[in-house]
């Protein structure tokens, strides 16, 4: 098999129903346990440190058996809407997640209160040298049902040309679909009369799609921190491949602010302090005009360049090693098929696509998502809005924090003449960074490469996650994202996960829940 050597689901399922399945029943000899069957799907009985043959054979036949209860565990969650940003189904959404935890084995399991959703502690004690660490989160982002070609919380089955059977629904991909395929490679070695080969200490929270606020209310408690402190690092269930079977990994992710930037007649004392009729911007200020002169400060004229005074002053140029990294990167992935997945034509200021690599993950951006300010329905209303509102992201890279930032915008603002308005941080954290040389990196990139795919290394990635909580103080421990399998639409309309691949070089759930297997194995026998 092109790049794997765990086979892919429906290509599997086809041959098992065959002559190959009739062949090795006649024999009386379980499928998976056959050379036979093992040559014919490209499987090896590689040694899998701590993992004997048979054994291994075992919980590859579970995660086989498993299938359809794995996938309805999936789909039962994306059916439950568990949305921070609205408060919309977070209690339930907590208490089933805490459910999953413990049927996948996980012997204590406690919610855990913040100022804001709940977060949720999990520890399945194995009686293991090592301890393994993860992230999971519940909740999701907003779906806008209209813009779906399948309604986002039916998690319904649909087929994908030139990729196979996968579940569409928000929380597919980002992040139910990698956690719920993680449960499924914990249920299967149980199965298999397995105890998993390191313990496990889980953190959880439900406000991951609003900056997690209150994330570090759950980590920085004392038994948290305890139980933490024991792990060789922390990793977050990803579905890490491309729809060609490639894969990135990261060294670390762009910290983030998440605000609103208010104008109001109100605060400002000048224009109106509601709306009215628009006659009068002859002789009243407008507020609205006001916010965008006010943000028209924080970057370069052609909205490019952050200009917030002092914002880019502490940001870590890459190193040389780093720009060998992305130099490499740049020859192995294809500028086409990025552009193409955006539907861009130009990089920013028409640079080359090494550069524009460089700029992903080195830059600090400053980008409005959105602005609102007056009537934005059907036709006019001539009024002169006595509010406005913009929506900012702020991506930050090493050695910038997120409260050193948030009070250089403040400054900006007031010096520039822009003080009364509002500045409402809603969430936001620092960046990560995690060494090449870290147990899970070293783990990762062996996973990956058993299945003959060599990841492309990118030092971080331009999105972010709030794993700043692990890789800063206290704790400073190594923390990443894993897995096979391949998914796409996170925030986006048509979100979907990977079930049963008809591409060879990219895994099904089933593959994906045994890659996990292997990298517990590659924890537990790490140095």
């Amino acid at each position: 098999m092109a790049g794997n050597k765990i086979p892919e689901d429906t290509a599997r399922r086809e041959f098992l129903q065959g002559a190959g399945a009739t062949a090795v029943a006649a024999m009386g000899t379980p499928k998976w346990m056959t050379g036979f069957v093992r040559e014919k799907l490209g499987i090896t009985r590689s040694a899998i440190p701590g993992l004997r043959a048979e054994d291994a054979d075992a919980i590859r036949a579970e995660i086989e058996k498993r299938h359809d209860e794995s996938v309805q565990r999936l789909r039962t969650w994306i059916k439950l809407p568990s949305i921070a940003a609205e408060n919309r189904g977070m209690h339930e959404g907590c208490e089933l997640m805490m459910q999953m935890l413990r049927e996948a084995g996980f012997g204590g399991v406690w919610k855990m209160t913040t100022d804001g959703q709940p977060g949720v502690f999990a520890t399945l004690d194995a009686g293991a040298p090592k301890t393994l660490g993860l992230y999971f989160m519940y909740d999701v982002k907003q779906a806008d049902p209209s813009e779906w070609t399948s309604p986002p919380f039916e998690a319904a089955l649909v087929e994908k040309p030139g990729l196979g059977k996968v579940m569409m629904g928000r929380g597919a991909v980002n992040q139910k679909g990698p956690e719920a395929t993680f449960l499924a490679a914990l249920h299967a070695i149980r199965g298999a009369g397995k105890k998993p080969p390191v313990n496990l200490v889980l953190v959880a929270e439900g406000e991951e799609e609003i900056g997690s606020p209150h994330f570090p209310q759950v980590v920085r408690r004392p038994q948290v921190l305890e139980a933490l402190r024991k792990c060789v690092g922390v990793t977050m269930p990803f579905a890490a491949q491309d729809m060609d079977g490639s894969v990135t990994t990261y060294l670390g992710a762009k910290g983030v602010i998440e605000l609103e930037l208010v104008s109001s007649g109100e605060k400002w004392g000048r224009g109106p302090r509601r709306d009215v009729h628009s006659s009068n911007k002859a002789r009243l200020d407008s507020p609205a005009w006001h916010l965008v002169e006010a943000l028209a400060t924080l970057v370069t004229p052609d909205g490019n360049d952050p200009a917030i005074e002092g914002f880019t002053a502490k940001a870590r140029p890459l190193s040389a090693a780093e720009k060998k990294m992305i130099a490499i990167a740049a020859k192995r992935l294809d500028e086409n098929t990025a552009k193409k997945g955006m539907g861009v034509q130009h990089w920013v200021h028409d640079v080359s696509w090494e550069q524009a690599l460089e700029l992903l993950v080195s830059k600090p951006t400053v980008n409005i998502e959105g602005l609102v300010g007056g009537y934005t329905g059907p036709g006019g209303k001539t009024i002169l809005p006595g509010r406005a509102v913009a929506k900012l992201d702020l991506r930050l890279v090493p050695d910038m924090t997120a409260k050193e930032s948030l009070e250089l915008l403040k400054a900006h603002l007031a010096k520039k003449g822009f003080g009364d308005i509002e500045v409402n941080m809603t969430g936001g954290y620092d960046p990560t960074s995690t060494s090449a040389d870290a147990k899970i990196m070293v783990a990762e990139e062996t996973v990956y490469k058993r299945h003959e795919i060599d990841p492309v290394v990118m030092p971080r990635l331009a999105g972010s996650w709030p794993g700043y909580v692990f890789t800063g103080e206290p704790l400073k421990m190594a923390a990443s994202h894993f897995g096979l399998g391949h998914g796409n639409g996170a925030h986006a309309p048509d979100e979907y996960y990977t079930i049963e691949s008809k591409n060879p070089k990219v895994q099904g759930i089933d593959g994906a829940a045994y890659s996990h297997v292997e990298y517990l194995y590659e924890i537990a026998a790490s140095a």
